[in-house]
């Protein structure tokens, strides 16, 4: 009898995904559409726009307060993002 080789397929879609270059570019996509579901409703509201540019995440808040409470624990947020994707995406938060 003959051994197969076998592996997980989301290894195989992760080798995958690594080797084509697409795999960053999607982990960025995933930290950003996980930015209302990991701050809630409320910051989701007073955000305006929301990027990913040399592993910062730049968000435009609307509400000054929202923005200095944030601010605080811009490298905790970092930290939360990045558990939530499952990956070192970014390394800090910055608003504006």
């Amino acid at each position: 009898m003959r051994k197969c080789n076998t592996e997980r397929i989301d290894a195989v879609i992760q080798q995958f995904m690594r080797i084509n270059g697409i795999e960053t570019p999607y982990n960025q996509y995933r930290l950003i559409e996980a930015w209302p579901e990991v701050m809630g409703p409320i910051v989701e509201r007073h955000t305006a726009n929301i990027f990913i540019k040399n592993q910062t995440l730049h968000v435009q808040l609307t509400s000054p307060a929202i923005k200095q409470t944030l601010m605080m624990e811009h490298r905790a947020l970092a930290r939360k993002l990045n558990e939530h994707v499952g990956a070192q995406v970014i390394e800090d938060v910055q608003f504006h």
